[in-house]
């Protein structure tokens, strides 16, 4: 596990995406497992410039997003399609028919979850995956006590998680209960693992999964065992790590 220290939240963005854009360049066909939520937005938006500057090709590359709420419309402004296409795809030139996200309106979890690992194995794997963590140490929507074993799956959000989704929705607006995600062992058989973490309120998550012992109880402490992991994190949330 290596461990890149940015100086804040744009150092932090413009070193992951040297990464993801070295990974494009090396392989123009290559898998990118994507995440959603506010941390990565400032690595989608570097990828963005440098495509616009003709530095980077998206036309070969195929992406499988991490996760998706249940019962939400790919055009509602909540959905995770809605924010990839809003965030990256709409500003690349990357063929959508390529950009996969769990299909949240299925109403058979089992049918959705194994169509989904389905779509994974038939693009060959994941050759990099971008991850975001959660304040509990949650990576995707693999919630503490989740089975290391499990890929996609239904999930029932935690409260923590929802409350820290709220500032997504409008005050009268409710976050979705349930989400489908790629599980931890979907997760671990990418070939490359990029995390980007930021800010003082993840520095006890990030010490967790860093430096904690290997369990459930911190889905992201399992990263420990993978071979090719990076941390890409700012000053405030590796604050912990040098305690």
């Amino acid at each position: 596990m290596k461990i890149i220290r940015a100086k804040d939240y744009y150092d932090m963005s413009r070193k992951a995406a040297n990464i993801i854009s070295a990974q494009i360049i090396m392989k123009p066909d290559c898998v990118l497992g994507l995440a959603t939520g506010s941390t990565p937005i400032g690595t989608y938006d570097q990828l963005v410039e440098w495509y616009n500057k003709g530095d980077l090709d998206f036309s070969q590359v195929t992406t499988v997003n991490l996760d998706e709420y249940r019962g939400i419309t790919k055009d509602d402004p909540h959905s995770y399609y809605y924010f990839m296409n809003e965030k990256l795809f709409s500003k690349v030139n990357i063929d959508t028919t390529r950009t996969f996200i769990p299909d949240g309106m299925d109403e058979d979890a089992e049918h959705a979850c194994k169509s989904y690992d389905e779509i994974i194995k038939r693009c060959g794997g994941i050759d990099l995956q971008l991850l975001g963590l959660g304040h509990n140490g949650h990576i995707g929507f693999n919630e503490p006590g989740t089975a290391f074993e499990a890929q996609t799956h239904l999930v029932n959000l935690t409260e923590t998680t929802k409350k820290a989704n709220q500032r997504f929705f409008a005050e009268d607006e409710n976050v979705p209960s349930q989400a489908y995600t790629m599980g931890i062992k979907s997760i671990m058989q990418a070939k490359k693992i990029v995390v980007v973490v930021s800010g003082a309120d993840k520095a006890e998550a990030l010490f967790a999964a860093v430096k904690g012992e290997i369990s459930p109880a911190v889905q992201a402490s399992v990263l420990q065992l993978h071979n090719d992991v990076i941390i890409v994190a700012d000053k405030e949330a590796c604050s912990l790590l040098d305690e």
